[in-house]
């Protein structure tokens, strides 16, 4: 049926021609600065997010309903927070004074170990969106040593100053606020 060829060709063309003419559009927005917009959605990430790099963690500690502060993870807590281009995230932070498994076998620790091992940790990555302007970010955690946070969105007010990032975690029902520092490497 030599029609049927002609009509789907023709129709094909018609949305070549179609394609071009919006690719066409779309350049000449950019080139022209006619759609700031746009121009703001093609920023690269690098330079509106200055959360992007590598972390080391300089304090985990609570805030106190009293005002006065303590170490939340020991007296020399070890961590690592990296933040990518793509807007994804990894944060450990681990209490250094972890006692090891007795047995040298994590399926075969006492309660005490376990314990020690959970609550010693705090483990979790997914993506971050950053406001750089009003100075708060959100986790969106999709895994966590602790799975009541997973599928979570967690908004932090945050300051950064010089290298050193510093924000408050929501107080926990205790009413101490875990309050978090971080140099960048």
């Amino acid at each position: 049926m030599p029609g049927k060829e002609c009509d789907l060709t023709s129709a094909y063309s018609n949305d070549i021609m179609k394609s071009h003419a919006l690719r066409s559009a779309f350049a000449s927005l950019l080139l022209t600065g006619s759609c700031p917009s746009l121009l703001i959605a093609a920023d690269s990430p690098a330079t509106s997010n200055p959360l992007i790099g590598t972390w080391t963690l300089v304090a985990a500690d609570l805030l106190h309903p009293d005002g006065s502060r303590s170490g939340d993870y020991g007296d020399a807590p070890k961590g690592l927070l990296i933040i990518d281009a793509q807007g994804r995230y990894s944060l450990q932070i681990y209490k250094t004074e972890r006692p090891k498994f007795a047995s040298g076998d994590k399926l075969k620790g006492t309660p005490a170990e376990y314990e020690a091992a959970i609550l010693g940790a705090s483990t979790h990555f997914g993506t971050i969106s950053v406001d750089p302007v009003g100075h708060v970010f959100t986790l969106n955690v999709e895994s966590s040593n602790y799975p009541n946070q997973e599928s979570t969105s967690q908004k932090r007010n945050y300051e950064l100053k010089e290298g050193v990032l510093s924000y408050r975690v929501a107080p926990r029902p205790d009413g101490n606020t875990p309050i978090s520092v971080w140099r960048k490497l």
